[in-house]
């Protein structure tokens, strides 16, 4: 089953087109992983498919169910974003800061719940946090605070998890730590994961499907093993992600110079 699917999608701002006419689905249970240069659309999209922006053209589905349709709150059961984090500091207690993931299940000034509780409780064991439960969030190391973005995430209790860069600015020891942690969630949470990120190495030990994004079109969406056969059939290396991601960036400029020369 696609838990989420994107149909003739354009992303943009307002007449400012960054991506067109984009189709792609994203399996129950992997993780799926958006690379491509700078600028050329990643984040509009996942903000296009979390509704936090509108879509400029076409329909964006969660479980076969049109996401226009959904309230502001039913968008946040189904599906968790983490946007790029900020690098300031945030001087609040692990604890509360997770507790904010938990707003699309309260209404008005309410405190948090048991229930609420619980399932804190549980995103911190699951990420590691229990024992900084009470600790401030600005003392923490760089992998400590993604963590506990990710947690917040994790409480909003949905189907579906954004990752947008989220090991951006992270030393080696912090990327290996949120590359497990991610690699993990969809067995032991039961989630769908898309995430972007420019760190090649890391989404080849990580992602189960690859979407090659450039100057807003989607040269590619499959498995990696599909990713080498098709790089073969092109006549590309292709021993590693890297060497597959540069040849066919380098071949769709060529050939957008051509076109825009008609």
């Amino acid at each position: 089953m696609n838990y989420l699917e994107a149909e003739d999608l354009t992303t943009g701002y307002g007449r400012q087109v960054i991506s067109e006419a984009l189709n792609c689905s994203f399996e129950a249970g992997t993780i799926t992983s958006i690379i491509g240069p700078n600028g050329c659309g990643k984040s509009t999209l996942l903000k296009t498919l979390a509704r936090i922006l509108p879509a400029e053209k076409g329909k964006v589905f969660i479980k076969n169910q049109e996401l226009q349709h959904f309230s502001s709150k039913e968008v946040a059961q189904e599906l968790a974003i983490l946007s790029q984090t900020p690098e300031n500091t945030i001087d609040l207690s692990v604890f509360d800061l997770v507790s904010f993931g938990r707003y699309p299940y309260q209404s008005g000034w309410k405190s948090v719940t048991t229930e609420d509780q619980e399932y804190i409780q549980w995103a911190l064991e699951l990420t590691g946090l229990t024992e900084l439960a009470r600790e401030s969030v600005a003392i923490l190391s760089g992998g400590q605070r993604q963590r506990v973005w990710i947690a917040m995430a994790l409480v909003q209790d949905t189907d579906i998890l954004i990752l947008d860069e989220p090991t951006n600015g992270l030393d080696p020891a912090g990327i290996h730590e949120i590359r497990n942690l991610v690699k993990s969630l969809p067995k032991r949470y039961d989630c769908t994961i898309l995430i972007s990120s420019h760190m090649l190495s890391e989404i080849e030990l990580l992602a189960d499907d690859i979407g090659i994004l450039n100057h807003g079109r989607l040269l590619f969406e499959g498995s990696l093993e599909d990713l080498k056969f098709t790089a073969h059939e092109s006549g590309f290396e292709n021993d590693n992600l890297e060497e597959m991601f540069l040849s066919m960036i380098d071949e769709d400029n060529k050939n957008r110079k051509q076109r825009l020369k008609l």
